[in-house]
Order: C-alpha cells, then sequence, then structure tokens
C-alpha cells in the first residue's frame, strides 16, 4: 500500500510542479520543447542525493547530464562516449563538469576487497585510480581523511580520461572553446569543491596521449 500512495504523490508531485512553472510563465513548456542549447556537459554519480540542476541553482535546460557510479569516465563505456560526442559535436557546450561527492558508495567499494556482485567489474576501475595513487593514500593515516582524498583523486583522474578521448582532443583540434572541470560535491554541506584541475588543450596532457590528427 505505501507503495502505492508514494507512486500517486510523485504523479501529483509533476501536475503540481507543471503548475507552478505555468502560472510563473505560461510559455515555459513551449519554449523548452522547442530546443536544447546547454552550456554544460555534467558528468555526476548516480547518487540521488547529487542532483545536477539543483545543486547548481539550473533550471531545465540548462545542463546536459551523464551519471554512473562513481562518476567515471571509461573509454570503453559506449554509453558515455555517446553521451560526450552529442554534448561536443552537436549541443556544442563549453564546459565540462566532473563532479564526484564526498561518501561515494562507489569509491568506499573500491577500497575495500568485499564481492557487491555484478558492480565488482565496474569498481575495478576506481580501483586502478586507487592503484595510480597508493601511496599517497596508503600514507594518509585517518581513513575519513583517505576516503575524502581517494574521491578528489578519482575526480581528477576522470578529467584527465576525458583530456584524452578522440572526442575531446577533435574538438580542441579545430578550435572549438571547450573546458574541463573537476569538483566534489559535500553531502553535508551542499558546498562544491573546485578542485582546480582544468583542461582547455590536449597540451595539459602527457605527450602520449596527444594524438595527431590528419586533418
Amino acid at each position: 500500500m505505501e507503495h502505492t500512495d508514494l507512486y500517486k504523490k510523485i504523479l501529483e508531485n509533476n501536475k503540481e510542479w507543471v503548475e507552478q512553472k505555468l502560472a510563473i510563465n505560461p510559455n515555459y513548456f513551449k519554449r523548452l520543447s522547442e530546443k536544447q542549447t546547454p552550456p554544460i556537459l555534467w558528468i555526476g554519480c548516480s547518487d540521488s542525493r547529487v542532483p545536477a540542476n539543483e545543486i547548481i541553482g539550473a533550471e531545465p535546460g540548462d545542463v546536459f547530464v551523464h551519471r554512473n557510479i562513481a562518476n567515471m569516465v571509461i573509454h570503453s563505456d559506449m554509453n558515455m562516449l555517446s553521451v560526450l560526442d552529442y554534448a561536443v559535436n552537436i549541443l556544442k557546450v563549453k564546459n565540462i563538469i566532473v563532479c564526484g561527492h564526498y561518501g561515494c558508495g562507489g569509491v568506499q567499494a573500491a577500497m575495500k576487497n568485499d564481492s557487491v556482485g555484478i558492480i565488482d567489474n565496474w569498481i575495478r576501475h576506481i580501483k586502478t585510480v586507487y592503484r595510480l595513487h597508493n601511496r599517497e593514500l596508503d600514507a594518509i593515516q585517518d581513513e575519513t581523511e583517505r576516503f575524502n582524498r581517494f574521491v578528489e583523486l578519482n575526480v581528477k583522474e576522470q578529467v584527465f580520461d576525458l583530456g584524452k578521448t578522440s572526442i575531446v582532443q577533435a574538438a580542441w583540434k579545430s578550435g572549438q572553446e571547450l573546458s574541463i572541470h573537476g569538483w566534489a560535491y559535500g553531502l553535508n554541506s551542499g558546498y562544491v569543491t573546485d578542485l582546480e584541475v582544468n583542461l582547455t588543450s590536449n597540451q595539459e596532457l602527457d605527450e602520449v596521449y596527444q594524438l595527431k590528427f590528419n586533418n
């Protein structure tokens, strides 16, 4: 019965939301349906407590969103690549934000060895980030501090992994304005921390990752 009540409630919430928007602007949905021109691609965690639009005070249509467990950029993930390609080459977004969050369950699972099911295969990619930074992380005695730092380092690696994609590098090659940024969101504060990892060209990547295009 509770599930039925919840389902009815969220349908009622939708009607109330529509009415509120129309009361402010009768053409709100007409305008929204005509075209999307978001300036931002958001790559975030699937965690229900990290809503992309609300965090930055954005309206529908302002942010193109891709979310997965622990905000990962995996080069064999066709879903992520398809979103990235559409955002960069069709929507012409100018900023990509990778937003992780402190207290991320996926990152926490990667710090342990417990098997939790098929997600183990996804978490393995997060464990690779730990391996890249194991000296720094293992030197942090406080477990919470180590966890928080792992969240930050994971975001930074995903920023660089975005820069390594042919999609992003081709855009830079063509002179397209495109910047990539890394953030960490605080569940207990609501504030984001700019991790000060910002890419605007492939010159900021190790040379081995700098793709050369024939045209």
